[in-house]
């Protein structure tokens, strides 16, 4: 994509990335901290992300795909790198290759690890993944009866503990995923913590002895540190974005939005009262006004959700999109504001000059930050300023 022929872009500010793990880091003293930048970085771009977050002293990183994972490597970056979603299907020794630590949930997985790693002539690095309550990916850790210990998890960690021995595989980690770490006062925090206490005694039982065990995800790291074990695993909050907007802000954690996206309007023009707007005709004007058409849409990443919903700043003031948004364009009602076509649009930042935030679209739409910024879409262009040299 060209910028120069792209009406609207989003910035990234890589030094508020670098900001904000030394923040975090500060917050969890010696613990080491892998930084997670899956999904391209949470919108804020896969590479730029990660040698951002390793500057600010992140020791590890984290990603969902393995596509994600030998994308980091072929930038040149030597890290540790985590990928945590395969399926049996997958052939593995491209990662065993690039020494990417492959997560492991089931038997299939280590088999498949151990396969690789035979081809290739190199030991295959993996993490295993226990399932302590959130019932998704990972080896189920909970008994299913009384009486009866054995689990998933058993099964797992024997096979690790034999492929280990065989020298075909090294387990690096241990790890999970909390279900309800934004309510910290949760039940299942504190049994989840519990459960994956009893999979590490069983992991270790089996003979493993993993170099670090994690739990922690950003709501956990800024708010139950005694869940921190060896590494905390970030996402949101490496980002500058507050995963516990109910408990505290990102300003109160000590975080800065490092995400800006903007657009310049297509067409300005002045419009009678009673005027329908858009698709639908869910927005009527209230009196003759000044409508501003701008070129994003839900093919970029604004949610359809956010129809008559959502604020925008326009030159220090605040308005609110009007009528329905469509594939790529959506109108904001300016009222009598003096604007023309090529007026700058700002969707959200990091509110330091009164703009809307990530999260004040995510209330709008009825979703979390989370998706807000992973919503655009590579034909929105990225435009990233400082970061490291």
């Amino acid at each position: 994509m060209r910028p120069a022929l792209w009406p609207a872009e989003v910035v990234v500010d890589l030094d508020a990335i670098t900001a904000n793990v030394r923040a975090l880091r500060e917050r969890v003293g010696g613990t080491e901290l892998m930084a997670v930048v899956k999904a391209d970085g949470y919108g804020h771009g896969l590479v730029p992300s990660a040698r951002a977050a390793l500057a600010g002293g992140a020791c590890s990183l984290g990603v969902a795909q393995p596509t994600e994972a030998l994308a980091l490597r072929d930038a040149g970056i030597t890290a540790p790198v985590l990928a945590w979603l395969t399926t049996p299907d997958l052939d593995l020794r491209p990662l065993v290759e690039a020494d990417v630590e492959v997560a492991a949930v089931a038997p299939w997985g280590l088999r498949a690890l151990a396969e690789a790693a035979r081809a290739t002539g190199r030991p295959a690095a993996t993490q295993l993944k226990v399932d302590t309550g959130l019932a998704r990916n990972g080896a189920y850790g909970i008994p299913l009866r009384a009486g009866d210990p054995r689990t998933d998890w058993t099964e797992l960690v024997e096979e690790a503990a034999r492929l280990e021995a065989e020298g075909v595989l090294r387990v690096r980690g241990l790890f999970t995923h909390f279900a309800y770490a934004d309510a910290p006062a949760h039940p299942t925090v504190r049994a989840q913590q519990e459960a994956f206490a009893d999979a590490v005694a069983v992991a270790e039982r089996a003979g493993l002895r993993p170099e670090v065990r994690h739990m922690s995800n950003s709501a956990a790291t800024l708010t139950t540190p005694e869940a921190s074990w060896d590494m905390v695993r970030p996402g949101l909050s490496v980002y500058g974005l507050s995963p516990v907007p109910e408990l505290a802000t990102a300003a109160e954690l000590g975080l800065r939005p490092a995400m800006r996206v903007t657009a310049r309007a297509a067409v300005a023009k002045r419009v009678r009262g009673g005027q329908g707007v858009s698709y639908g005709h869910t927005y009527t004007t209230s009196g003759e006004t000044t409508l501003l058409d701008v070129p994003l849409g839900y093919a970029d990443g604004v949610p359809r959700h956010v129809s008559n919903r959502a604020p925008v700043q326009v030159r220090g003031r605040r308005f609110t999109v009007a009528g329905r948004v469509c594939m790529d364009q959506f109108v904001v009602d300016v009222g009598d504001l003096d604007v023309g076509a090529g007026e700058e649009v700002v969707l959200f930042g990091a509110g330091d000059d009164g703009e809307p935030t990530a999260q004040d679209w995510a209330e709008a739409a009825g979703t979390i930050s989370y998706e807000i910024v992973t919503r655009f879409g590579p034909r929105v262009p990225r435009r990233h300023l400082g970061g490291p040299s």
